[in-house]
């Protein structure tokens, strides 16, 4: 069996400070809620995704826990965008089913002590307002019984383009206290429905309005059909 095991490479760690320089220098960035990292323990980071550079922008603003990512497997096909998340001890996971090895190495991410980070979106916004969440988060906090640090961030969307970086973008991360999910109610499906829609609001309660997408003015949340893991129901604990 090819086990995984979560190990940070020496570019991990010095890609972040670097990382933290780079944003100093061509964005006006702040971190909010520092203090709400934990220090210790298996968490689960949520974060509504903007930007490619999002993932890096989280790794930087939890410094100095250890963050490994679940990213799309299409970022692992191409040798150089391989490197680069491999080299962040990120791992693949196949949207639109449930992908057991992908959960595996979640479990084994939080067993390890370390952050999980999880976009429970599942693909960058293109209009800056939240999007319909997939139920992974929601899976594997339940399955694995893990609290879970909400982020929020924007300003993100205005790195790229042609000379970005003279502008120096505003770029905010805000950290809101980490929370456990109340006990499960009702059928899984909808109790898993109902843990996205929690989840998904905490991270809307860290961003502007004109962030919050379908998940503002009280409307009740939604949950992505083309979902992360497919699967309605956590599998049997082994």
């Amino acid at each position: 069996m090819n086990l995984f095991r979560p190990r940070m490479s020496p570019i991990y760690y010095s890609a972040r400070p670097v990382c933290s320089v780079l944003l100093f220098l061509f964005t006006r960035w702040r971190v909010i809620g520092r203090d709400n990292i934990p220090r210790r323990g298996p968490v689960i980071v949520v974060s509504n995704h903007l930007n490619n550079a999002d993932p890096p922008l989280v790794a930087a603003a939890v410094w100095p826990r250890e963050i490994s990512f679940m990213a799309k497997e299409e970022l692992f096909r191409d040798p150089v965008s391989r490197f680069f998340v491999c080299a962040f001890g990120a791992f693949p996971v196949s949207r639109g089913k449930f992908d057991r090895e992908a959960f595996r190495k979640a479990g084994e991410v939080l067993e390890k002590g370390m952050l999980l980070g999880l976009f429970p979106e599942g693909s960058r916004s293109k209009t800056g307002g939240l999007q319909a969440a997939m139920p992974g988060p929601a899976l594997i906090a339940r399955h694995f019984k893990r609290p879970i640090l909400p982020v929020a961030i924007y300003g993100s969307e205005e790195i790229g383009g042609s000379l970005w970086f003279l502008k120096r973008p505003r770029v905010t991360i805000n950290i809101g206290p980490a929370f456990e999910l109340p006990a499960p109610v009702g059928p899984s499906r909808d109790d898993l429905r109902s843990a996205t829609d929690i989840i998904m609001r905490r991270i809307a309660g860290l961003l502007p309005e004109r962030y919050h997408g379908i998940y503002g003015n009280g409307t009740p949340g939604e949950v992505g059909a083309g979902t992360m893991f497919h699967a309605p129901t956590a599998p049997h604990q082994r």
